[in-house]
């Protein structure tokens, strides 16, 4: 029986573990809505929870550092403390939601959407590239410049 034990084991060892939850973190934290297994957001909505809990607290040396060791991201620290604890200073807890999303494909495993509850709707598109100039618009530039 798993009596007195707090955290699911999702099949992985417990630095695998940690290595999965410090990267589903700061992809949480960078785009603000990941889509991931339903177990795997269950584990990770209480850690994302204390995560902005420790954002909130006086912004110190020693906040910055607990949220470095837990991150292991400078961007993703200095997003949590200036953005995200102004975001939810009026709240207290309940920074996350997980929407259920289905199943998935290939092996019928239970999907979820996890999010930040008031997103930011614009930072799903951070990676991406700005769309190209098409080739008109390039020959009217050398054009120009010749």
């Amino acid at each position: 029986m798993r009596h007195g034990m707090a955290n699911k084991k999702l099949n992985r060892t417990s630095e695998h573990r940690k290595a999965l939850l410090k990267n589903m973190l700061n992809s949480l934290i960078k785009y603000e809505q990941i889509t991931t297994t339903l177990p795997k957001a269950k584990f990770l909505k209480p850690q994302a929870d204390k995560i902005i809990t420790l954002g909130k607290k006086e912004n110190t040396l020693q906040t910055t550092k607990r949220l470095m060791t837990k991150l292991q991201d400078i961007n993703s620290a200095h997003k949590v403390t200036k953005t995200l604890s102004k975001r939810y200073e009026k709240r207290h807890g309940g920074y996350t939601r997980i929407i259920k999303a289905g199943f998935r494909y290939g092996d019928n495993a239970p999907m979820a959407i996890i999010e930040f509850v008031d997103r930011d709707v614009e930072a799903k598109r951070v990676d991406r590239k700005k769309k190209e100039p098409t080739k008109d618009q390039n020959e009217d530039k050398k054009l120009a410049t010749a």
